[in-house]
Order: C-alpha cells, then sequence, then structure tokens
C-alpha cells in the first residue's frame, strides 16, 4: 500500500515524529517532486512513480523517535514500521536511503524513486541548502571516527549520485530547487 499524504502525516502523529523532523521530510518531499517533475520534463522516457516517492520521502525518518530494536539503526527501524504498517514498496524506497546504504551495492540506490529520495534528503536540513552544504554540516559535527570514515567514503558517491540526477534533469544545482516549495501541490502544514 502507498498511502496518501494525509495518511503519511497521521503516521507522522502515531510515531510522534519531532516538528523539526516534519519540516525536513516535508522539503525533502518538495524537493524530490520537483527533481521527479524535472526529470520527467526533460525526457518522456523515464518513468517514476511520485506518488511512491513523495510518500517515502515524507515518512524516510518516520523512526526519530521510535525505539529501536537490538541491532537497528537508521533506517532499520523505519523499513520495520513501515512494513509492519502494510507499506513493503515504500520501505523498499526508504531503506536507501542512508548514508552507508550508498557505500554497499547490495543496498545502494538503484531505482529513480531511490536515487531522487536519496539526493534530496542530502540537499535538506530545515531548508533546502545542497549536497556540499548539508556534508558541511555533517563535518562541523565532530563525529566520532567510525561515522566520520562513513561520511568521507559516501561524499564522492553522493556527488557522482547528484551529477547523475541532476544532469538527467533540467536543474542545475541546488538554487534552482530554491523553489521547490512553490509547486502546483497545496502547501505542507505541520502539526
Amino acid at each position: 500500500m502507498i498511502p496518501t499524504e494525509k495518511q503519511a502525516k497521521e503516521l507522522w502523529e502515531k510515531y510522534g515524529l519531532p516538528k523539526q523532523k516534519r519540516i525536513h521530510c516535508a522539503l525533502v518531499a518538495k524537493v524530490a517532486e520537483k527533481l521527479a517533475t524535472q526529470l520527467k520534463i526533460k525526457t518522456l522516457n523515464f518513468k517514476i512513480n511520485e506518488q511512491l516517492l513523495i510518500t517515502a520521502a515524507l515518512l524516510h525518518d518516520i523512526d526519530k523517535n521510535v525505539p529501536k530494536l537490538l541491532g537497528e539503526k537508521h533506517p532499520d527501524t523505519a523499513v520495520r514500521i513501515l512494513r509492519e504498517e502494510g507499506m513493503g514498496e515504500v520501505a523498499d524506497v526508504v531503506k536507501t536511503h542512508s548514508l552507508n546504504a550508498i557505500l554497499d551495492p547490495a543496498i545502494a540506490p538503484a531505482s529513480l524513486e531511490e536515487k531522487i529520495l536519496f539526493l534530496a534528503d542530502k540537499m535538506v536540513k530545515y531548508e533546502i541548502i545542497g549536497v556540499d552544504a548539508r556534508f558541511r554540516l555533517w563535518n562541523e559535527e565532530h563525529l566520532p571516527p567510525d561515522a566520520q570514515a562513513v561520511l568521507d567514503a559516501a561524499y564522492p558517491k553522493v556527488k557522482e549520485l547528484e551529477e547523475e540526477v541532476l544532469g538527467l534533469s533540467t536543474i542545475a544545482g541546488h538554487q534552482s530547487l530554491q523553489n521547490a516549495g512553490h509547486t502546483s501541490r497545496a502547501p505542507l502544514h505541520f502539526p
């Protein structure tokens, strides 16, 4: 099942998604929608399930306020939650959005929906800032050595993905996405 935007927001309530994460997820959804639209404008050959993409973007961090089971880390808990909610297709897209995923060929983003979600997530904090600025923020957090190693290894792969997706679209960079909130869809409101 792919839920509607309203149903996705109901899950925000059910799982206590914090307000800042709601802002992040909503902006990721808007950037993902803009990227998908631009890909479809440039060529008719791209088939993108926009409802799946937008829903995955809205729910990709649904686990941020949920206790993890033994051995789980982000986004494993989100994937579990989504599967328990009967949203296996959404879970499949969400499982590929972490930095670790891009380093593991078995779970690296492969479909357009997965690639767009991954990239949109790395372009947004609580505003649209772009991949380079997002990585700068992470670097300023003085992460533990193992997390820093993941960040350092992921950066060139994320930049390759950014070049691939933006190269396929009519978007030149994150500045073009600053107006992603001004789409034909109704604005998102944060409960």
